[in-house]
């Protein structure tokens, strides 16, 4: 949760469109065309094709088309929300697999989560990062909200996404800290949270780090997410 207060192709192919001109010759009576001007014609259209032919391109020549799904080692009530995390992601210009991370460890998919602290929502926002008129529990707000304090600690830790977990749950102050002298909290949620990440971008079809996370932390706030998203 961010506790500190903020200083602050697509692949289009189409096939070339060739536009072959239309030669006739005409005279008044009949037209009469000599067989051996038919066979000549034909030759000459065939060494032409065969001397320029119609490139041939493999799916493996192609660049990879990038996915913004996310990994299947979250659970299901994060998947739940898979798509509006690709497009949070998007705008926020993140790793859908990151963003899935945040939102597993902070509220396990639940969008009115609250925590004793007072943070709010699905990424689990601290009540100063918002603006007066918004509503700290509409999903697309908290996500702006969070996501874009989250860019800013990534931004902030160079690119390291354990320094922008950190970040996110202690203050973007910290990640100029030494690790040891970092909250217990802190280096808790580093614990399990870099591990999850790397096993979604590794793409593991289980983690291990997951599975202690919720077994230690995460049963009640799933439970919770569960019931409130009222999956099966």
């Amino acid at each position: 949760m961010p506790r500190a207060r903020p200083t602050e192709t697509t692949w289009q192919t189409a096939a070339p469109s060739q536009e072959q001109g239309s030669g006739s010759y005409s005279v008044s009576g009949f037209t009469i065309v000599p067989l051996a001007v038919i066979l000549i014609s034909a030759l000459l259209a065939s060494i032409a094709w065969n001397s320029n032919p119609t490139p041939v391109i493999h799916s493996a020549d192609l660049p990879p088309v990038p996915s913004n799904s996310i990994s299947p080692i979250f659970r299901i009530e994060i998947h739940y929300w898979a798509d509006s995390i690709s497009k949070w992601a998007a705008a926020s210009q993140l790793d859908p697999n990151l963003v899935a991370t945040i939102m597993q460890i902070e509220s396990c998919g639940d969008p009115r989560a609250r925590s004793s602290a007072g943070a709010m929502g699905l990424f689990q926002v601290m009540p100063f990062h918002f603006y007066a008129v918004d509503d700290p529990y509409n999903p697309d707000t908290n996500a702006a909200r969070g996501l874009a304090y989250l860019a800013k600690s990534l931004e902030t830790g160079g690119g390291n996404a354990l320094l922008a977990m950190a970040g996110y749950n202690g203050g973007i102050g910290l990640i100029s800290r030494a690790e040891w002298n970092w909250p217990a909290q802190t280096k808790r949620y580093v614990q399990y949270g870099a591990p999850i990440y790397e096993d979604a971008r590794n793409g593991l079809t289980s983690s291990t780090s997951l599975n202690e996370w919720y077994e230690n932390y995460g049963v009640s706030l799933c439970q919770q997410a569960h019931q409130r998203l009222g999956l099966p």
